[in-house]
């Protein structure tokens, strides 16, 4: 299931980015969606032009409102930083899902506003518009690992710097100064020890008595791009080294899925029926993934749900060795887990609502700025 998914929304983000045809005979009025996506974000730098040099922060995207916060908090985050005075700051979404799903309110009945996002190609383009070009492009990835999704930033700003569309004026091409910024766990021994620094400082008086599990996304084995799913078990080791108790899963790594990571603390001796399992999200917001998939109710088909054992949640496992369909708080809840898991031991909070861990993606942006003009290819892939 959650390859078909990550397929799905593979093939609907690179769709954000094209055009979107529509029947109108008014010449006079956009023909299609595209128009109409470039021409509000045209007049929204416009508007918002302050500076000759400007950031634009990529993230996946979300629905939901806490998601929506972090952004804003984000963004205002970098427009405080004394680093960062100099240029104007605009966020993007990857995923055409999450960008029509927003703006149609998915999650309104939960309080939700609706929002208006869009594909980094729209944004690169407006800042590249005449009555706005900005001599220097910054664009920070606010993804976590180095992997399917970050190769997308990458291929943004390839399309924009060779200009596939033949619609920025070349003369402006050959001046602009690109630059971009690294996910947060780019580097294998810096930044897996800067993350692992500051979510024990954070959680480590958790983790002396009980567990504390990360929930990451991760990549399916056949869009595992540069084996960047490789940084989850780099950083379960760097917690581990500050705390036995620490432990970092996925909801789409092979071999990492809640059941190895279930058997991980059950190796460790950690399953005496004495701990709590406290779950975060391991992504840049507590969206979908983190309201469903970790904090939510869901069980398999079948499964009673006031009376049901760890051992029937195994026995559904796929060959994979996931539990489908079965949120992480009921798995490692349920009877004979050995564990207490509830409402009240989820941490729902995306990364970026952790102050240090934000700066961690701040420090690659400020050196992004510092660094030389981007060789956008070569030097921005992690070996």
């Amino acid at each position: 299931m959650n390859k078909i998914k990550s397929l799905m929304i593979a093939m609907m983000a690179i769709i954000a980015g094209v055009s979107f045809t529509a029947c109108d005979d008014d010449d006079d009025t956009p023909s299609n969606n595209y128009t109409v996506y470039q021409n509000a974000v045209n007049q929204t730098v416009k508007q918002q032009k302050k500076h000759d040099k400007v950031i634009l922060l990529v993230a996946f995207g979300s629905t939901w409102q806490q998601a929506f916060e972090a952004f804003d908090t984000t963004i205002e985050a970098y427009k405080n930083d004394a680093r960062f005075k100099d240029y104007d700051v605009f966020l993007s979404y990857s995923s055409a899902i999450c960008i029509n799903r927003a703006a149609a309110g998915e999650n309104a009945a939960d309080g939700a506003e609706v929002r208006n996002y869009y594909a980094p190609p729209f944004w690169l383009t407006a800042f590249a518009q005449e009555g706005v070009r900005y001599s220097e492009i910054v664009v920070q990835s606010l993804q976590v690992i180095p992997g399917e999704e970050y190769t997308r930033v990458i291929n943004y700003i390839k399309d924009f710097a060779n200009n596939s569309n033949g619609d920025i004026n070349d003369e402006y091409l050959a001046n602009v100064t690109l630059k971009l910024g690294v996910p947060l766990l780019q580097d294998k021994d810096e930044d897996v020890n800067a993350v692992a620094d500051a979510l024990d400082a954070l959680y480590g008086d958790k983790a002396t008595t009980d567990v504390v599990a990360f929930m990451g996304h991760g990549n399916p084995d056949s869009y595992d791009t540069y084996k960047a799913n490789i940084r989850y078990t780099q950083l379960e080791e760097a917690l581990q080294a500050k705390g036995k108790n620490f432990f970092v899963g996925t909801v789409d790594m092979m071999e990492n899925f809640k059941t190895h990571v279930y058997d991980r603390m059950k190796a460790a001796g950690l399953n005496d029926g004495t701990r709590k399992v406290y779950c975060h999200p391991l992504m840049s917001i507590d969206g979908d993934h983190g309201h469903n998939d970790m904090a939510g109710d869901d069980l398999p088909e079948g499964i009673d749900e006031e009376n049901y054992t760890l051992a029937q949640l195994l026995a559904l496992a796929n060959e994979e060795g996931e539990v489908e369909d079965c949120s992480w708080k009921p798995f490692f809840n349920a009877e004979g887990s050995g564990f207490t898991c509830n409402n009240e031991t989820m941490i729902e909070k995306g990364l970026l609502e952790l102050p240090t861990v934000r700066a961690i993606w701040m420090k690659h942006t400020k050196a992004a700025i510092d660094g030389e003009a981007l060789d956008y290819y070569h030097s921005k892939n992690p070996e």
